[in-house]
């Protein structure tokens, strides 16, 4: 264990500079490879320092989760950017604050509804909002059918005030899947379906600049991209076990972890426990193969003998399922440091304000700040 975290005050989130830079040249090569702009959605880490490698590789944009993050990355320099979640008339007036300071936001619908709205409200302030609608390719979550007409009628309603520029899709069903073959064919369905969209539309006489797909298994799993212009994804920037139960990274690509220490110990039970609950790791369980977490040594070497069953708020209930002659107490005593590999690394680093970083040259250990909010 590098000798600075012997000092940090736990439960700390650690993020491994290296494994991350090899994630962010991976998935930059792939998209280069396959001919298309590549816009990471940064709301896994909500890091400027983070994001800025991104940048740095060759990303086109950004895609952001909340006004917030859009707010922090436009003050960092980042200018052009998607909100991918389906905009409300609450949220209309930061965005338009954010435009008028020199932002290119992109806004996101699914309704003939909001585009009225959306169009009405720019029309009323002297802005015309470039907006894409989300398509629901896969049935995991919001969005349009892809030959549903409606999509017609919300192209019409996005006259005066706003202007369409594309559609967007998010193959989150993707994270259900384990096997090449099977995320290869949901990486398909997601590109097929979603440029059917933009042809329905492009035939019914409106604009369709962008085709936007992506999620991280899809984006490392398509065989081509025929009509995409852009791809998003987000986790792939850490990994976490989901993905690493998808099969689209090994545990040794992961790259934050939470480093906790040994409280105390009820061996009867056969219990290690920690300063690592679940406000530590986040209450998601992921596929729940895993528990909370994947339980590593100090180094990051997977324990598979200790399972990360059970967990308090601010306790971790580590279980041993090892040889039951083994004395956990002396094996992990009071003290001594363990590092868990997330479920959702989006889920566990939200519920932490920084990053204390094993750098990739060098003994420093810089901490990286991130923000959390909407």
């Amino acid at each position: 264990m590098p000798g600075a975290l012997v000092d940090l005050e736990t439960p700390a989130l650690l993020l491994d500079e290296a494994r991350m830079q090899r994630n962010v040249e991976r998935m930059q090569s792939r998209m280069d490879q396959l001919g298309v702009a590549f816009r990471p959605h940064v709301k896994t880490s909500k890091c400027v320092e983070v994001v800025r490698r991104q940048m740095a590789a060759g990303a086109r944009g950004i895609t952001v989760s909340t006004l917030k993050e859009a707010e922090e990355f436009f003050r960092a320099g980042i200018d052009d950017i998607l909100y991918a979640v389906g905009i409300v008339p609450n949220k209309l007036l930061h965005a338009l604050s954010l435009m008028r300071e020199g932002l290119r936001l992109t806004l996101l619908l699914e309704s003939v509804a909001m585009a009225e709205q959306v169009a009405r409200h720019g029309a009323e302030h002297g802005v015309c909002y470039e907006v894409m609608i989300e398509i629901d390719t896969d049935g995991h979550r919001s969005g349009v059918k892809p030959d549903d007409p409606v999509l017609l009628d919300i192209a019409a309603a996005l006259q005066g005030g706003a202007r369409l520029k594309g559609v967007m899709t998010h193959a989150g069903a993707s994270y259900d899947l384990n096997t090449p073959e099977a995320l290869a064919a949901m990486a398909e369905q997601e590109r097929s379906r979603c440029v059917a969209a933009a042809t329905l539309l492009r035939d019914g006489g409106h604009t369709c600049d962008v085709v936007s797909v992506g999620s991280t298994p899809t984006a490392l799993s398509a065989r081509h991209l025929e009509g995409v212009t852009e791809v998003r994804a987000g986790v792939y920037i850490f990994f976490d076990m989901v993905m690493a139960d998808v099969g689209v990274c090994t545990t040794d690509d992961i790259a934050i972890s939470v480093l906790c220490t040994v409280i105390g110990h009820q061996a009867d039970q056969g219990w290690v426990i920690t300063d690592g609950g679940w406000m530590a790791m986040s209450r998601d369980l992921g596929h729940d193969a895993h528990g909370y977490g994947l339980v590593c040594d100090a180094d990051g070497r997977p324990l598979p003998e200790l399972d990360f069953g059970k967990a308090n708020q601010e306790h971790g209930i580590l279980q041993w399922q090892g040889d039951a002659g083994v004395d956990i107490a002396g094996r992990f005593p009071v003290g001594s440091s363990l590092r868990i590999l997330p479920n959702h690394a989006c889920a566990t680093a939200a519920q932490h304000g920084q990053y204390h970083v094993i750098a990739q040259h060098g003994d420093d250990m810089p901490v990286w700040p991130r923000f959390c909010g909407w």
